[in-house]
């Protein structure tokens, strides 16, 4: 893996709009408590026999440079399987984090039979990616001990992301899209969890910043690391204000200042968060090709108690991201709003003949790529966090990948 360092000119224009958005800290900004300490599980809780020591950048940080994954994640789920009564489907884990010997031999032989079958079907121009080594993880949520997703708050509901064309319709604007269907983003953590394809993440540091620029939906985002107070906080941004700071080998990052046009499931799905969403990041180079990457949310009107996941990044393959071709003014939602409009006309004509039927919804039975769908709409159904008596939430489900 090349390593690089990212240095930017940045123009008087620039600064000086920087300079007006970094202002100076509100009286009674105050900075929130950075979290709890990092959970290294790409050991599967055994200690190492040698402690890795990271090493350092030219100007002396820590050096988390590289192009990094979220492969290698795959078939861990983001809620531990808790089929304690056996009436479901998966395991009982418990407040078990790590899988036995047996379990992980199993598990092993499962990722390597899959990474042949990949390998040996990668013909085209178009395919999925997978992942190569395994690790022990029952889930990738640490905290609460017993590996779930807290549930939403009722209040939650309200704003759950539009499901454009995985739901049903209808379809009258664009806010009926999800921002990851309108090539806006799929958010921090839609851009990190593992999903079928467009896991990379490229790390580039230069004296005083981090940048992350995520595969998919190519949003960068760029840290400072000097620990300085977040902007006004009537400044909301899509993918919040994240300032970092280096505690030993550990880059910590506070994000604040968020819309709530995001959510934090798999690709952006599930209820959107508040504007009160707190982010607590620690990253830490662990070994010469693994990133421990841990992330806490804190969103009192979302979540019924703060919560945090924690996972290994391992290297992509091939070393470099890749231009991913979807942007803000794609002509997909002119064609489907063209297409609801359409049936909108179709209607009125059938009720001009004396024909009263139901509307035609937007899936018609077929999933994405013309796959079956299942109850719910979209190529999986969504089972959401929500509290008993809850409405359900399509999407918030880690399978819709």
């Amino acid at each position: 893996m090349s390593k690089g360092t990212l240095f930017t000119v940045v123009s008087a224009t620039a600064l000086v709009g920087a300079w007006i958005l970094m202002g100076v800290p509100t009286a009674g900004q105050t900075k929130p408590s950075m979290g709890p300490p990092l959970v290294i599980t790409a050991y599967g809780g055994k200690t190492q026999a040698t402690p890795y020591k990271s090493p350092k950048t030219p100007w002396g940080e820590p050096d988390l440079v590289g192009v990094w994954s979220s492969d290698d994640g795959a078939g861990i789920p983001m809620s531990r399987p808790q089929n304690c009564d056996g009436r479901g489907r998966g395991a009982c884990y418990g407040d078990r984090l790590y899988l036995n010997d047996e379990e992980f031999t199993q598990r092993q032989k499962q990722i390597a039979q899959r990474a042949k079958q990949g390998d040996e079907n990668a013909v085209g121009a178009f395919r999925f990616d997978y992942a190569r080594r395994a690790f022990a993880q029952t889930s990738l949520v640490v905290d609460p001990p017993n590996g779930q997703q807290p549930a939403y708050t009722p209040e939650s509901f309200a704003r759950a992301m539009p499901r454009g064309t995985y739901g049903n319709g209808p379809l009258d604007w664009t806010t009926d899209f999800s921002t990851y269907e309108r090539c806006i983003t799929r958010g921090v953590l839609g851009s990190t969890l593992n999903v079928i394809y467009g896991n990379g993440q490229e790390i580039q540091q230069s004296p005083g910043y981090v940048t992350i620029t995520y595969e998919m939906i190519h949003d960068t985002r760029v840290i400072p690391t000097d620990g300085r107070p977040h902007v006004n906080p009537k400044i909301q941004l899509i993918l919040g204000n994240s300032v970092g700071h280096w505690e030993g080998d550990e880059l910590v990052v506070e994000t604040t200042n968020f819309t709530n046009k995001t959510a934090i499931g798999v690709n952006g799905n599930g209820n959107r968060h508040s504007t009160q969403l707190n982010f607590i990041e620690r990253i830490k180079r662990v070994a010469k090709d693994i990133v421990q990457y841990q992330v806490t949310i804190d969103d009192p009107l979302t979540y019924e108690r703060p919560w945090t996941m924690s996972f290994p990044l391992t290297p992509l393959d091939g070393g470099r991201i890749l231009p991913y071709t979807c942007h803000e003014g794609n002509m997909a939602l002119t064609q489907s709003l063209g297409g609801e409009r359409a049936e909108d006309r179709a209607l009125a004509e059938d009720l001009k003949k004396g024909v009263v039927r139901a509307r035609r919804p937007v899936q018609d039975g077929l999933g994405v790529g013309g796959a079956p769908a299942v109850p719910g709409g979209g190529l999986f159904g969504g089972r959401g966090g929500a509290p008993a008596g809850a409405p359900a939430t399509p999407g918030a489900d880690t399978q819709e990948r």
